[in-house]
């Protein structure tokens, strides 16, 4: 009997170490991948963008309109402070992007003072930092070049990687960047301390695996960004633009699969390439985004669930050119 019970006693030994020392490489494996640094190409541009010539044109032309064609020479623009317009209307746009594309409410909070991720010990504790000028602010002193590097390369100042999900941001124009800067230094002050991400031993295994996506690791690091986004007019080229804020989940190829990094109770994320939309209509992907519901009418599971938040905000211009791009490819 005694010889059994040692036996016994020497496997779960034995079963101990390797569990631990699996679970020791595991985790240097896995914040290795944070750990690394990364050289990031130097960018500036200004914040806000200044009116285009577009935008100036259009200006000159509401405030000509009704004034005496015999009155003279007129500087229509003499006394507008185009500076404060910019900003408002960069203000706007940045706006309309996080409410509409971009997820940022979604793990910093809708004050953007900080908000939780993922709260789950065993796979860890990540939370989005505070991005307002508040207590526990962490980009006050964020340059430009700051913001693209952990927005556009997922890579923090000191050059580590983050967990954070910029794969969706990759294709962000230098406009859209400097319009999301705008609204965010435009909103009020909150005071919030945001603790520490924490890997929990599933965390850190799945890290090990290449489970959960360091998007320092699919940019390029080197590649100039696009300064302005593409034109709406150019219904398919602004559509693929649109679409890049998918790939987080459905992937690169839109051919869907497990979520990287997501709960694991989420079921697989939906194939919506070309091949798979090929009998849906346009009404129907207006369904799924704007009211959260698939072709036969009922509703979308989580985590797609959540998009009729930014679905909803979305105009019609946008929703036509994202699935122009998605059907016909």
């Amino acid at each position: 009997m005694m010889k059994v019970v040692r036996g016994l006693l020497a496997l779960v030994v034995v079963v101990t170490l390797v569990l631990l020392g699996a679970f020791v490489v595991a985790r240097s494996k896995g914040l290795g991948r944070v750990e690394k640094t990364w050289v990031v190409h130097t960018v500036d541009f200004p914040v806000p963008f200044p009116l285009s010539e577009g935008e100036l044109a259009s200006l000159r032309e509401e405030r000509t309109a009704g004034l005496d064609p015999d009155a003279g020479v007129v500087d229509v623009l003499a006394g507008v402070d185009l500076n404060a317009l910019a900003q408002e209307r960069a203000v706007a746009r940045g706006k309309h992007l996080l409410e509409s594309r971009y997820g940022c409410f979604d793990c910093h909070g809708r004050d953007l003072g900080g908000g939780t991720m993922i709260d789950a010990p065993p796979v860890g504790q990540f939370f989005g930092v505070n991005l307002t000028s508040g207590k526990g602010g962490v980009v006050a002193k964020y340059t430009v070049a700051d913001w693209d590097r952990i927005v556009r390369h997922g890579v923090k100042p000191d050059g580590k990687g983050t967990v954070m999900p910029s794969v969706d941001f990759l294709s962000m124009s230098d406009q859209e960047l400097s319009d999301i800067i705008s609204y965010v230094r435009a909103q009020p002050p909150v005071d919030r301390e945001m603790a520490r991400p924490e890997y929990g031993p599933v965390g850190l295994m799945l890290m090990a695996k290449g489970d959960i996506n360091i998007t320092a690791e699919l940019a390029d690091h080197q590649k100039a960004h696009e300064r302005l986004p593409p034109q709406s007019s150019d219904t398919k080229v602004f559509g693929k633009h649109l679409a890049q804020v998918c790939v987080g989940c459905h992937g690169r190829e839109l051919k869907g699969g497990p979520i990287a990094g997501g709960d694991p109770s989420w079921p697989p994320a939906a194939d919506i390439s070309r091949s798979a939309l090929a009998n849906w209509t346009l009404e129907d992907f207006k369904r799924s985004l704007v009211e959260g519901k698939r072709r036969d009418g009922q509703a979308l599971k989580v985590p797609m669930s959540f998009i009729t938040a930014y679905g909803s905000k979305l105009t019609d211009q946008e929703l036509q050119a994202m699935w122009t791009f998605l059907h016909e490819g």
